[in-house]
């Protein structure tokens, strides 16, 4: 069985992050964020994180949209008008509405050694983990969090 992971990057030092990544045999992120580029990203930024990920992982970065949230499911969970479980139900018809299930098999079938990265330092109240589930619900792979 194959394996996925998934990291976020807030509450980590740059030094903690890459190790995290290079420590697990990660050479390419996907970045399932919505915005990847703003200031508040720090080192995670785009196209910083671009470059960290050649030069220190030696491996590739890929921006999938296909995998972010819209603006608006986005906007309505933080501030506060759907609860976490609206926010995944949401979520959910969004990337059926993709065909997110196809996109994943033709798209990551037979890939190895990605990481899905968001913002959120845990999965639990983060897409990136409903990414993940969907992508080992496909594949058949194992989800590991770092």
């Amino acid at each position: 069985m194959g394996k996925i992971f998934t990291i976020g990057s807030a509450r980590k030092t740059a030094e903690e992050f890459f190790n995290l990544l290079k420590d697990s045999g990660v050479t390419k992120i996907i970045d399932v964020r919505l915005k990847n580029n703003t200031q508040l990203l720090g080192f995670a930024k785009y196209p910083d994180i671009e470059y960290f990920t050649r030069e220190i992982l030696h491996g590739e970065y890929f921006h999938d949209k296909k995998f972010t949230p819209s603006e608006k499911i986005l906007s309505r969970y933080k501030k506060n008008q759907i609860d976490w479980e609206g926010y995944e139900r949401e979520f959910a018809e969004l990337m059926n509405y993709r065909d997110i299930d196809v996109y994943i098999a033709d798209r990551y079938a037979g890939q190895e050694n990605y990481c899905l990265l968001c913002t959120e330092p845990t999965p639990e109240f983060c897409h990136r983990r409903l990414v993940a589930e969907r992508i080992r619900d496909v594949l058949g792979v194992e989800i590991v969090h770092l």
